[in-house]
């Protein structure tokens, strides 16, 4: 299971095709590590925790997901997530285009299910967990979803496309679904000033960043600008850059002919010393340590 993926602000990461429009991904963290960076996609997704507990952040809430239970994120929405507690977490990611749920024809599933949801007005709990029987139940759609992802048995896709219809009509049936039309012009703003930023950093980590040239896309001061930036991210903008370099570099060091000092400094770090001090305190290991685990675990799998 891979720890940790590239991903920029705006995912540029296909998730399916076509002809079959879904990612289906297993992660695995240790305690306090950052899960998810800040990101968004047009695809929706559904997060289900399998162990331990995470911190997850959509647009500018914050809220704890515990094992047993989801979350669902509407295409377009920023999403974080960090490790709580001292055990790690691991979980399932299903992300899809709502209109692999679309009607060849204009009949009424499409009207009263699936155009609601691909309009943001009758879509998914964002956190669904096992209070209530309606709950429950999608909770027992996501489980059967992440265990027919993982057999890939034929015909798996059907059942898949099977389990979101019903999860519609449940959430319907119940009177549970969520209008996440967005009518708050000021959270919107703030929602688009962090993806500029952040996708500025993103397109230029490999390169030196000043805190005055991130204010200055805003535009705010720099004393403002770090405020705004920890108030929506729980990250300082240091953090956040550093945290993004060290993903790409876990990404290169799979790559065993290349240079540690090579990789610290194509992710951005002159100082080799720097970059390996960051990488330790946020993955738990020094780069060659995290090198040597990854090539362990790899020849393991193919014995």
């Amino acid at each position: 299971m891979d720890q940790a993926l590239r991903r920029s602000l705006k995912e540029s990461r296909s998730h399916g095709d076509e002809h079959l429009p879904f990612g289906k991904y297993w992660f695995q963290y240790g305690p306090g590590e950052h899960v998810i960076d800040c990101h968004w996609h047009d695809e929706a997704e559904f997060f289900y925790c399998i162990e331990g507990e995470t911190l997850f952040q959509v647009d500018t809430d914050y809220f704890p997901v515990r094992a047993g239970q989801a979350v669902f994120i509407d295409g377009g929405d920023i999403h974080a997530a960090h490790a709580l507690g001292k055990t790690g977490c691991s979980f399932f990611s299903l992300v899809f285009d709502v209109n692999f749920l679309a009607s060849a024809h204009y009949d009424a599933v499409q009207d009263n299910l699936v155009l609601p949801l691909q309009e943001r007005k009758s879509t998914f709990p964002r956190l669904i967990q096992s209070e209530a029987e309606c709950e429950i139940s999608l909770l027992n759609h996501i489980t059967s979803i992440m265990n027919n992802c993982s057999t890939a048995s034929p015909g798996y896709e059907g059942a898949i496309k099977g389990h979101l219809y019903l999860m519609l009509s449940e959430i319907t049936r119940h009177q549970i679904s969520c209008n996440r039309i967005s009518n708050n012009r000021i959270q919107s703003s703030k929602i688009d000033r962090l993806k500029t930023v952040i996708l500025y950093i993103q397109q230029n980590y490999e390169n030196p960043i000043r805190l005055s040239e991130l204010a200055a896309l805003i535009p705010m001061s720099e004393g403002q600008f770090c405020r705004f930036f920890k108030s929506m991210t729980r990250q300082t903008p240091m953090d956040y850059i550093n945290s993004y370099r060290i993903r790409q570099a876990v990404e290169l060091l799979r790559q065993p002919d290349k240079k540690i000092s090579d990789i610290a400094l194509e992710v951005g770090y002159d100082n080799i010393s720097y970059f390996i001090r960051v990488f330790r305190k946020t993955m738990n290991s020094s780069p060659s340590e995290f090198r040597k685990n990854y090539l362990y675990t790899m020849r393991n799998q193919l014995t």
